[in-house]
């Protein structure tokens, strides 16, 4: 019988979606986090519940067949990645399943599946990049990348990365030496003393801009004009526009605003996506694969379809980016996001792109849709990880919109919310997904739904509808 703290080797049956796995010890399910169907792995137990258990991998025995070699130096150490070392189709054809297989088990049926939309770029694709100041072990030299595979604290440099463009790396490298050579400390998560929390760097695919935003504690007082010109000087393919120095004092280990400084130029960069211009501002959400954004929008506005003199609800919105490529040929559109920051580049936007049909409030969208008094022919729904809070859902139901185009970046959470909107009279039309994050274990999707109910209105015909 297995139990719990012994190490034991199995071959992984499955991959699933978001980097996890399982197979078999005996009779008995075991799930893992990480893993390559095919790959025979050794395997600490954490926990054994009847015919289920948790499993750390610990060591890789025997590659997968869909292996092979990968050109990141990094991959393996670091834990950003999980597929680098499958090729980009087979990468693909692995999500297009575990998308599938989300909807078959939830019971979605009767729409139409098409087939899966890769990346533009599957090296050098990021537009963004956070990196974290630490040590790659205890007491180390100074690192700034990415958490090591596995590990809360550790950091491995990655000036190697390959889905990132090379300026980011000369942008790591210069500002790890110069900090090194400074013998400045990094901030410890676990003492709270230090002062280098964060790096983050912005570069625009199409218009090159780059802005860095420096992020660090109030620990100490430090002269960084010689860090900024250094930065200025160097010969990058893109174009420095801003450098921001934020501080953050809070205890989590995540980049947030106490205040922020602009230590040159301004504190945003203009992406063109699809002839629209769009203002990225520090803490603006935008999608990290920019040349991916534009086929995704583009499958959004063919699921919109015609939206002329029509109403849209952009919710969930960012930077308004959706709403205003839709907004060409809608006659409104509203969106809602709970993010400021985005908000005020969503507006922003919209005047730069000369579109006085769109409207962007700053809320939490199961709050804000309550205040709307205009009706949706429309809804574009485009929520965090977490899905749609049940209440904001039944709210959106209750507008009875005649179409619904919904995108997720997280299947599990769809299919929960698409089973709800079924019960409530929409019916899954069209189901696509598209590989924003090639060599990650994410994907996107994109759902076209329409209303039965909104259609039976149209003859008058009776709407009732179990709830």
């Amino acid at each position: 019988m297995l139990k719990k703290k012994e190490i034991i080797d199995l071959t992984i049956e499955q991959s699933e979606f978001g980097g996890k796995s399982y197979g078999y010890y005996e009779d008995i399910k075991v799930n893992l986090k990480g893993g390559i169907k095919g790959q025979k792995v050794k395997v600490y137990i954490k926990k054994v519940r009847g015919k289920k258990a948790e499993g750390q991998i610990r060591e890789i025995i025997e590659k997968s067949p869909l292996e092979s070699e990968t050109s990141c130096t990094h991959f393996g150490n670091c834990g950003g990645c999980l597929y680098q070392g499958v090729s980009y189709e087979k990468q693909i054809k692995m999500k297009e399943e575990q998308v599938k297989n989300l909807f078959n088990k939830a019971g979605i049926e009767g729409f139409e599946y098409l087939p899966i939309e890769g990346s533009p770029n599957f090296h050098g694709y990021r537009n963004k990049m956070e990196f974290s100041f630490g040590d790659e072990e205890k007491g180390g030299p100074l690192t700034l990348g990415m958490h090591k595979k596995g590990r809360h604290y550790d950091i491995v440099t990655v000036n190697e990365c390959n889905i990132m463009d090379e300026d980011f790396r000369k942008i790591l490298d210069t500002i790890l030496s110069y900090f090194k050579e400074k013998n400045i400390s990094q901030y410890n998560t676990r003492s709270h003393k230090g002062y280098l929390r964060h790096l983050v760097v912005r570069k625009a695919f199409y218009t090159k801009e780059i802005f860095i935003n420096l992020v660090t504690t109030t620990q100490m007082e430090v002269d960084l004009t010689d860090l900024v010109d250094s930065i200025k000087e160097l010969n990058l393919q893109g174009k420095i526009v801003g450098f921001m120095h934020t501080l953050n004092d809070t205890l989590a280990d995540v980049v947030q605003s106490d205040e922020t400084r602009i230590l040159f130029g301004r504190d945003y960069i203009i992406e063109k996506l699809l002839g629209l211009q769009f203002r990225i501002s520090t803490f603006s959400f935008f999608q990290t694969n920019s040349a991916g954004a534009e086929k995704l929008y583009s499958i959004v506005r063919d699921f919109v379809g015609n939206a002329d003199n029509k109403t849209v609800f952009d919710l969930y919105c960012g930077t308004g980016t959706i709403g205003q490529i839709t907004a060409q040929k809608a006659k409104k559109v509203i969106g809602i996001e709970i993010i400021e920051d985005a908000v005020d580049a969503a507006n922003e936007n919209a005047k730069l792109n000369g579109l006085d049909n769109c409207k962007f409030i700053a809320g939490d969208v199961k709050e804000k849709v309550k205040e709307l008094n205009d009706k949706p022919d429309i809804i574009v729904l485009d929520p965090p990880r977490s899905g749609i809070h049940p209440k904001a859902l039944q709210d959106i139901i209750d507008f009875d919109a005649e179409k619904i185009v919904y995108v997720s970046c997280n299947p599990k959470t769809l299919v929960i919310d698409l089973v709800e909107l079924e019960k409530n009279g929409y019916k899954v039309e069209k189901v696509k997904a598209i590989d924003m994050f090639p060599h990650t274990p994410h994907v996107e999707s994109i759902i076209l739904m329409t209303s039965s109910t909104s259609e039976a209105k149209k003859y008058g015909l009776d709407t009732t509808c179990s709830r």
